[in-house]
Order: structure tokens, then C-alpha cells, then sequence
């Protein structure tokens, strides 16, 4: 059919019979002739028009000269096959001329999932077949592969358990007519699914964390390093069990994941957004507007040319599956999320990539990077070489790469991926070896203070005495090392894997003091040029300084961080002497510092916080924490602690406490507020870590020394917001959330981490259909809470609220009486 007319004037009489012509072809290969996808430039094949609305749409909007095979309309796709499978036996002859009850949404769903299928042609033409099948006789609606799909979104969307699922296939067979083809169970409606999934590899590894049985190790019977046996052995004996591994872990590869992401339009286009779509307007809304994704611009243009190609984070995190205190198991998921996606979607549940479970009962530690070795393969692989990909929204093939910008984790992780100690008088990784630490006598633990440092040069605070640790402090901040600085200082660390293994020391004591290893992430060729390759978490670090200032504040037992050792190291640290703990015969007197509640004040403080009410979604029930019996707060989560330290703490505490510590707290909690926003002005940053030095100092002042255990990390969130953008991209709650995810898959507690990649597997096949069945809301994305009136939506109420509608008139003098 001749396209010539795409290409031509809007208003000439070709264009206008073009566009009869391809609305005829539509109307013969669509079965809904009122739903049709329209091919404009707005529209990209995205949404579904009436044939009116599409011909107005191509004469206003004009169509996009790129979809010149019309894949969305009923024309084959021209894509080769591999010779393995007969085009002509399996793709055209089945999806070209589909029988008429088979949907076109369908048919679309099982011609993207062809290219995961092609080499194994039995599975295709199973799921052909299935495509086809009604699901009983006469029915036009649905079938077996298109209803078991919506079943399957119900499940995964609601958290059906298997065995109640099943229960439900069960009663659904039983309604419909007896010749019908849907499963009656988990296991048979699995095995339909399994063809439109991608699938994982189970790796062996050694259980002292040695090395994974790859590669040249892939035969082996034993661990070369520790000789232990590949195979579990009895619980009551010393024999092996043959072909029984005794660890595992299951790496889920991220190259035909990363493929299957550009099958989809919506998504395909919603790639380049960073590219196409991204306002510069100076202020940093994204982590494309920061310096360090420029840094990759500009040191390597061959990259940035190609806007498709991915900017990658990775995130490992420990979880405990069994959602129990009592149990110490712990499993480590690695997820990666991809930077080209929108903000709205970019760290939402459907787009984080699940790529490595580690298998417990013991969390891995430094031996990670045993573990890391085979995606860091494959991340080598898409910066060295890329992969072939085919781009469904552009229509054409091209080669796909990747980079991995920086890691996202909590302050354990972040040593154990980076090398670095996290813990003892080099306990900042950012400043390491200038970290200023000291070891309190009394309290038994490191500090680190001496905030000063960071001061402006002749800021008056660096000359007092009195008020601090009796020392003037005029020392320079600490310059952070340059990957270039880091990776010279571990190469001679020799470290060999392993629990029962220790690391070979350089000769240099210093260094080995201060990093542990050598990072298996300086494999990566990029990876010694970045400006930050480990983010500090905002949300522990948020999290860790409002249990602090809570626990002191409230006095609560096993939080405060207020007590006779905490006074008599304050007071041998150039502390006032009237702070002193008096102690008698019997008991022991603390007298009140200027940061002490009295019990009444502790009362008020406490019945603030109960009677809260905040909209619905904004927080949990904040007053369910409160115990106005004990006067304290229990059970806090991190998202509690979020809620508490940036909009609720500074009004509890707006009436009691001395001004000058209401002032310091109060300035701490803007901070918090300010550096987590969604867009940060550039020009406000300098003026924001100034306020953020001085305001720790300040803490230094009316606080005692054992406040002060980590809180030093801080002081770098605002150097990582500049060179990595906002940090609602790089924290930790919405991994928190998927690990949430992930623990809900668990059914069968011998075996925790085969459901995690069960059910993974099952709910990426789900989230593939919903890209091209109507109807389905895609899992990973959340609905809005908001509720419609007058066709208008609008915030929920607070609870036991409702909505009314009132004229104008009214409307204006409730204006003029709240303003």
C-alpha cells in the first residue's frame, strides 16, 4: 500500500485520501471499529479513538512518519526470526491471520513475546494456542490466555495467596459452561503464564561465601578455597546429598529485561523523556540536571548521543522474609531502577528491576562481590559492546547500553559494596582518614563532633572555647577522594573471599584501617571517574537524628542519648561542671540541662502528637505511637520519623524548651524539609550547608558529646544533592517499600527465596500484558487517591469528612475568612 501520502502537506486533497484509506485497513483488521489506537503525533499508537476522533487527530495533529508499518492496525511486523524457528510454519501464518475471536490486544501481547520465545518453538505454539482457545465455546470476550491474565493481575494486585487463588479458579470453573478451559489451579494456570515471563538462573555458590560454581568453577564438587562441599549434607550424619546444593542464589539477567522494556511504546517513549521532554531550566528536578550524569555526557559524547541508551542505580539491601522479630535469617534482593524514566515513574515498583537474590540464612557482608560478579559481567557487557534491542514506539533496531551511576543503600551496605569502614575513628566514609572521631571513656563508643571544621574561615564559632570541647578549631574541611585517589589506595589490598578467610594487609596500616578491600565495582571501566559512586541514605540518616533527638528529649530508656556516662564524658570533654552527676548513697542525681523536659512539659509534648489528624495518605496514625502513660513514642517507622522530623516535631515542641535549643532543633528540622524537596534551586545550596554547619554546631553546643555518634554523614547531603540531584532518587524508601513486596511473596518458609523468584517472574508476565490488554492497571504504578466531583478530582478530606459544593458566594466569604 502505498505511505507516500504520510509524508505530505496536511491540507492536499493525497493526505486527505491517505487517511480514508488507512482508516479502511483499520476497520477491516480491528475488531472494534469505535476503538481503534490513533497513529498521531499526541497520541503515538498510546490511546484508543473513535474513527471520528482519529480523523480529526491526523488532520490536526498530522501522523507520525515513523509508524510506517502499521503493527497496531493489523500488519505483520517485517522482523527476521532466528533460524531456528519456521516464520512462515509459527508468525505469519498464526499472528498475521489470527481467527476473528482472537482480540488484537492479544494478538499484540503474543507478538511481543515472540522474540523470548523464538527458541523454543514448542513453547510458542503452546502459547499460540492458548491464544486462540476460547475460553468455552461461543465465548467472544475473553480467551484462556487473555482471562487468565486478568486473573492473574487480580491476584497479584490484591495479594491473593496461591492456595486461595486456586480456590477461586476452582469456583470460576465451576460457573462457567463445563466445556470451558480455564486452570483449577495455581500450578496449571502458572505453567500458562511461564511462556510470556522471563526467566532466572539458579547459581551454586560455596555457604562460606568463597566463590559461586561458574565459568571454570561450574564442575567443581568443592570450594577450592575452603574445601568445603558443594552439596548439603544431613542434618544427622556426614552424608552428602548429591545434587542438593547447599547454597544458591538467582540472578535474574537484566539484558533481555532491558529488551523487553523497549517492546513496549509507552515505555520505549517514556525512555528518551530525559532527552525529548526534560525542562532545563537550572533547577535540579532530576538526576539528569546534575553534573554527574553531564560528567558521563561529556567524557564519553558517543554514549550521550544515543538518548535511548540507560542510566542505571543498584540498591542491595538485607530483608528478613519470615516477617518475624524472633527469626535471624536474612536474604539480600539486588535491585536496579533506571534514571531516563519521568520522576512520576522512575522509582515506582513496576520499573525497579529485580536482579539478584542471595540466599540466606546469613547475611553476606564483604563477600558481596562474589555475589555482584555476574551482573557486573553483564553491566560490562552493555558499556563495552551493548546488545541488539528493538525500539517499538521508533520502529527500528538499535544497540542498547548502559551505565551504572552510583549505588543506593543503607550506611552497612555502603561498606561492605564500597570497602570503606563505616564504624570506629574512620567511621565517615566521606571524610575518612580527616574523619574527627574521638573514643568516650565512659560511654564506651566513637563520636564524631568537631562540626567547626566546616565552617566558613573566620566564622566566630571556631574561636570559642567555653562552649564546645575547651579548643579553638581552625582546621580546613576534609576534601573527599576521587575515585582515581581511592582505587590507588586499595591496590594493595589483597583480599581473599570467604567467612573463614581474612583480607591480606597493604603496607601502608593507615589504609588498611580505612578500606577493607578493593570494590569489584572498579571492574566497571567508568566507574573510577564518577563523582559519587555510593550515596549516604537521607532516609537513615533522617531517621537515625530524630530517634536521637526523641530518645533525649523524652528521656526514653535504650534511646536517650542523656546519662551518667554521657555526663561525665561531657563534663571531661570541657563540659559545664553544674551538669555534673551528683552521686549519693543510694541514687544518683543528673541535674536538668537545658535540653531536659520536665514531666508536665514531656505531657504536653506527648498529648500534641495524640491528637493529631492528618489528611488520608499522609502519614500512618501518628497518635497509635503515642503512649501517654509511659510519655513516649514506640514503634516508629521510617516514614513516622519522615512525617515527625520535617512537619510535626517543630509544633510539639513549639512551647516548651529553652529558646535558644528550640531554635537549633527547629533549624535541623528545615534543613530536613529543604534538602528533600522535589525541585532544589542550585543557588540555595551553598546557603543551605552554611545553615546546616551552623545549626550541628549549635547542637554541639546544648547537647552532650554522646549525641553525636553519626550524625557527621549530615553534613554531606547537600555535596551529593549538588553533584547527584534530588534525593527523593536516590533514598531508600522506595526500595523499602518493594523489599515489602518481596516479603509478601513468601508461602513456603523452607524455601523463602524460591517464592520471592516465583512469584517475581509471575508478576513481570502480568506487568507485560497489562501494556497491551485494556482495561488492566499495571501493578507497580499506584492509583490516585484523590476522589472526583463534578467530573473534577480532588484531595480526600480528612477522616470522617465529606464533600460539599457551595455557590460562589459562599465560596468568596470563606476565602476572605481564612485569609
Amino acid at each position: 500500500m502505498d505511505r507516500s501520502w504520510m509524508l505530505k502537506d496536511r491540507r492536499s486533497k493525497d493526505y486527505e485520501e491517505g487517511i480514508e484509506s488507512f482508516l479502511k485497513f483499520a476497520i477491516m483488521r480491528g475488531q472494534d471499529p469505535q476503538s481503534i489506537r490513533c497513529p498521531c503525533r499526541l497520541c503515538g499508537n498510546m490511546r484508543k479513538q473513535s474513527i471520528q476522533e482519529i480523523r480529526n487527530h491526523l488532520f490536526f495533529n498530522g501522523i507520525d512518519q515513523s509508524y510506517d508499518t502499521w503493527i497496531w492496525h493489523g500488519e505483520a511486523t517485517t522482523t527476521t526470526p532466528p533460524p531456528c524457528v519456521n516464520p512462515h510454519e509459527f508468525f505469519h501464518e498464526k499472528i498475521e491471520t489470527p481467527p476473528l475471536n482472537v482480540t488484537t490486544e492479544v494478538r499484540e501481547m503474543v507478538e511481543a513475546a515472540y522474540n523470548d520465545c523464538a527458541t523454543d518453538p514448542d513453547k510458542f505454539k503452546k502459547l499460540l494456542e492458548d491464544a486462540e482457545k476460547q475460553l468455552y465455546p461461543g465465548c467472544m470476550k475473553f480467551t484462556k490466555l487473555s482471562a487468565l491474565v486478568r486473573l492473574f493481575n487480580f491476584k497479584v494486585g490484591s495479594g491473593l495467596s496461591n492456595k486461595w487463588f486456586s480456590n477461586l479458579l476452582e469456583i470460576i470453573s465451576e460457573l462457567l459452561p463445563a466445556s470451558n478451559e480455564l486452570p483449577v489451579s495455581m500450578y496449571e494456570a502458572g505453567k500458562t503464564l511461564a511462556a510470556l515471563g522471563m526467566e532466572y538462573e539458579k547459581i551454586h555458590a560455596c555457604p562460606n561465601d568463597c566463590m559461586l560454581y561458574r565459568k571454570e568453577f561450574k564442575d567443581e564438587t568443592s570450594c577450592p578455597t575452603c574445601q568445603t562441599s558443594r552439596w548439603k549434607l544431613n542434618k544427622n550424619s556426614t552424608e552428602v546429598r548429591t545434587g542438593v546444593p547447599a547454597k544458591v542464589i538467582w540472578y535474574f539477567p537484566p539484558i533481555p529485561r532491558f529488551r523487553n522494556m523497549y517492546r513496549s511504546v509507552e515505555t520505549a517513549k517514556n525512555l528518551t523523556w530525559h532527552a525529548h521532554q526534560r525542562e532545563c531550566d537550572g533547577q535540579l528536578c532530576h538526576p539528569a540536571d546534575s553534573p554527574s550524569w553531564k560528567l558521563v555526557d561529556n567524557m564519553w559524547p558517543d554514549f550521550a548521543a544515543e538518548p535511548r541508551n540507560l542510566r542505571l542505580a543498584l540498591s542491595p539491601d538485607g530483608i528478613n522474609p519470615y516477617s518475624s522479630l524472633s527469626s535471624r535469617y536474612s536474604c539480600w534482593p539486588v535491585v536496579l531502577v533506571t534514571y531516563n524514566l519521568p520522576p512520576r515513574l522512575c522509582m515506582k515498583r513496576k520499573f525497579m528491576m529485580l536482579t539478584l537474590l542471595i540466599s540466606g540464612p546469613k547475611q553476606p557482608g564483604n563477600d558481596i562481590d562474589v555475589y555482584l560478579a555476574p551482573l557486573i559481567d553483564d553491566l560490562k557487557m552493555l558499556w563495552e559492546v551493548g546488545v541488539e534491542a528493538f525500539d517499538a514506539y521508533q520502529q527500528q533496531h538499535f544497540r542498547l547500553k548502559a551505565v551504572l551511576l552510583w549505588t543506593i543503600n543503607d550506611l552497612p551496605a555502603y561498606g561492605n559494596l564500597s570497602g570503606c569502614t563505616v564504624k570506629g575513628y574512620y567511621g565517615c566514609p566521606i571524610c575518612g582518614e580527616e574523619t574527627s572521631s574521638s573514643r568516650l571513656k565512659h560511654s564506651k563508643k566513637n563520636i564524631y563532633t568537631g562540626h567547626r571544621r566546616f565552617l566558613s574561615r573566620y566564622h566566630p564559632y571556631r574561636r570559642q572555647k567555653k562552649a564546645f570541647n575547651g579548643e579553638q578549631d581552625f582546621r580546613v574541611p576534609p576534601v573527599p577522594l576521587t575515585g582515581e585517589e581511592v582505587l590507588r589506595k586499595v591496590e594493595g589490598i589483597e583480599t581473599i573471599w570467604g567467612k573463614n578467610n581474612k583480607t591480606k594487609s597493604s603496607p601502608n596500616d593507615i589504609c588498611t584501617k580505612c578500606w577493607k578491600k578493593k570494590s569489584i565495582f572498579f571492574e566497571l571501566e567508568y566507574w573510577k571517574y564518577l563523582l559519587v559512586r555510593h550515596n549516604v541514605d537521607a532516609m537513615h540518616t533522617e531517621k537515625n537524628f530524630l530517634e536521637a533527638l526523641l530518645g533525649t528529649l523524652l528521656n526514653i530508656p535504650g534511646k536517650t542519648k542523656d546519662g551518667i556516662n554521657a555526663r561525665l564524658d561531657h563534663v571531661a570533654m570541657g563540659g559545664p561542671e553544674e551538669l555534673a552527676p551528683e552521686i549519693g548513697a543510694k541514687r544518683t542525681y543528673l541535674p536538668p540541662a537545658c535540653y531536659t523536659l520536665s514531666r508536665e512539659e514531656k505531657r504536653r509534648v506527648c498529648k500534641t502528637l495524640s491528637e493529631l489528624k492528618v489528611p488520608e495518605g499522609y502519614s500512618s496514625n501518628i497518635r497509635s505511637r503515642v503512649s501517654m502513660e509511659d510519655l513516649k513514642l514506640y514503634g516508629l517507622k521510617s516514614h513516622d520519623c519522615h512525617v515527625l522530623m520535617q512537619q510535626l516535631l517543630p509544633v510539639a515542641i513549639r512551647s516548651v524548651l529553652p529558646k535558644e535549643v528550640r531554635y537549633a532543633i527547629i533549624r535541623i528540622c528545615f534543613f530536613f524539609n529543604a534538602i528533600c524537596g522535589k525541585v532544589i534551586d542550585v543557588s540555595k545550596l551553598d546557603k543551605m550547608q552554611s545553615d546546616m554547619v551552623i545549626t550541628l554546631c549549635l547542637l554541639e553546643k546544648y547537647f552532650p558529646p554522646s549525641f553525636f555518634d553519626i550524625m557527621v554523614l549530615t553534613v554531606h547531603l547537600v555535596r551529593e544533592v549538588r553533584l547527584c540531584g534530588p534525593v527523593h532518587f536516590r533514598w531508600m524508601y522506595p526500595f523499602e517499600r518493594f523489599m515489602k513486596v518481596l516479603k509478601g511473596y513468601v508461602r513456603n518458609r523452607n524455601s523463602p527465596e524460591g517464592c520471592i523468584a516465583e512469584s517475581y517472574i509471575v508478576e513481570e508476565a502480568v506487568e507485560f500484558c497489562t501494556e497491551y490488554l485494556s482495561g488492566l492497571d499495571a501493578i507497580g504504578i499506584p492509583t490516585t487517591r484523590n476522589m472526583t466531583v463534578d467530573n473534577r478530582e480532588i484531595e480526600r478530606p480528612l477522616p470522617g469528612g465529606h464533600v460539599v459544593t457551595i455557590d460562589r458566594e459562599a465560596w468568596q466569604q470563606a476565602h476572605h475568612y481564612v485569609l
